[in-house]
């Protein structure tokens, strides 16, 4: 990785890439610590510790809480491409879209955005809504204007625009930087909150708290082994070996080479875990940020509340349904069969056709269920022994959540290996030259 690094930025192109990216990165950050006009911080946070600030508040690296730009940051188009993928498999033509190339892209980029600004309309509603029950919506910078819908419409419309213009910087970094800028900005919004965590723990230390220190080496041990277990998983695949017919054309001859078809165990990436949680929490947000006092909300956080046994198991169910519904869309194993067999090839022991189909399907299944119970362990187990070890007060515990630490391993892959891909086509052209 640090090789790869260090050789990007001997190169000119892309170590301009490289810049472009940390540029719109700082911009993204310093918009999360511009404060909205209207809006009094420490009111909101000192009755919103935990609930909707706490599921948010990470992936927008504290913009949420301190009220800021981006204070619903790019969750609303977060919300929008899941929409549209779960659209994509039951509208015809969404599919005929994805199979138009550049034209069909621009067309479901369009959509989403229209899906982004609509959800962007909803969210900004709730949580101004949020901040009012909070008591934290203040006339003191708007002069004569006392009335508090009146401000509650003005903060609504800023979080609305905030949550575009980081839309449009996530874009800019997918067309201009490096990697997709949409997974860059939630990786950046994750490790900040995670950053804050761990400064505060050891302002803590300092001050004189001598568990404090023991608590950031524990907690960055435990960080480390589940980082590499998130690792192993991502990385693993079954190999199905597929041998091609030797085939005579004029006077050449064609095939007759092996090769395999790889099937990783984690096809679906953090996807299932996104659906179900935000599923599952869906009527405790609404009730959250409507009416925090209601009995409905009250019975929710007591029985299906996150850290109850019937919330886990009922998670841990969500997110196995989720991973066979994305694994049948990512892998096509009727499509794979048809390429396999019209290029001449088979699998030992396997006849083309049918047959192909239902053991490639048979394998995709195991698999499947392996990556399923992973992250239901990844969503569930870390979290418990976290609190069990740290404790429950610790500021460190909601540092990472699952969901972080699978986004932040998975987005530092592919942002390597997009550099290694740039570093390779850089190198091809210089050859060609």
């Amino acid at each position: 990785m640090f090789e790869t690094l260090k050789n990007a930025f001997k190169n000119k192109d892309v170590r301009k890439k490289i810049l472009i990216t940390l540029a719109l990165l700082f911009i993204y950050r310093l918009g999360c610590w511009i404060p909205i006009p209207g809006i009094n911080p420490l009111a909101y946070q000192s009755n919103n510790a935990d609930g909707l600030l706490g599921l948010l508040n990470g992936i927008t690296g504290s913009a949420l809480q301190n009220g800021a730009l981006f204070a619903i940051g790019i969750t609303p188009y977060i919300n929008a491409s899941i929409i549209l993928q779960l659209l994509t498999a039951a509208i015809p033509r969404l599919q005929e879209y994805q199979k138009q190339g550049d034209d069909g892209k621009k067309k479901i980029t369009q959509i989403t955005r229209y899906i982004t600004l609509a959800l962007a309309v909803a969210q900004a509603t709730a949580v101004t809504v949020s901040y009012g029950r909070a008591g934290a919506l203040s006339n003191e910078v708007f002069g004569p204007m006392t009335q508090t819908w009146l401000i509650g419409i003005f903060v609504a419309i800023v979080m609305v625009m905030g949550s575009m213009l980081t839309m449009w910087l996530g874009e800019r970094i997918t067309d201009y930087g490096v990697g997709n800028g949409i997974s860059l900005l939630i990786f950046i919004g994750i490790i900040a909150s995670a950053g804050m965590s761990i400064v505060a723990t050891i302002q803590n230390s300092v001050a004189g708290d001598q568990m404090a220190i023991w608590e950031l080496v524990g907690f960055v041990i435990m960080v480390v082994a589940v980082f590499m277990l998130i690792v192993f998983i991502d990385g693993a695949e079954r190999r199905v070996p597929v041998q091609y017919a030797k085939q005579i054309k004029g006077r050449k001859q064609y095939g007759g080479q092996s090769t395999f078809i790889p099937i990783k165990v984690n096809a679906s990436g953090v996807m299932p875990i996104i659906f179900a949680t935000a599923l599952f929490t869906l009527p405790q947000m609404i009730a959250q940020m409507i009416a925090p006092n209601s009995s409905f909300y009250i019975w929710w956080m007591t029985w299906l509340g996150a850290g109850t046994w019937i919330y886990s198991i009922i998670v841990a169910l969500l997110i196995l349904g989720f991973s066979y519904f994305y694994a049948s869309i990512e892998f096509n194993a009727e499509d794979i069969s048809r390429n396999i067999q019209q290029y001449g090839g088979f699998i030992n022991g396997i006849r083309p056709g049918k047959p192909t189909t239902e053991y490639l399907n048979r394998i995709s299944k195991r698999l499947t269920l392996f990556g399923a119970i992973f992250l239901a362990f990844i969503a569930l187990v870390p979290s418990v022994i976290f609190s069990a070890v740290l404790g429950n007060t610790s500021s460190l515990v909601n540092a990472f959540s699952a969901t972080g630490m699978l986004i932040v391993v998975s987005v530092a892959l592919e942002f390597e290996k997009q550099l290694q891909s740039l570093l390779m086509m850089k190198q091809y052209k210089g050859f060609l030259k």
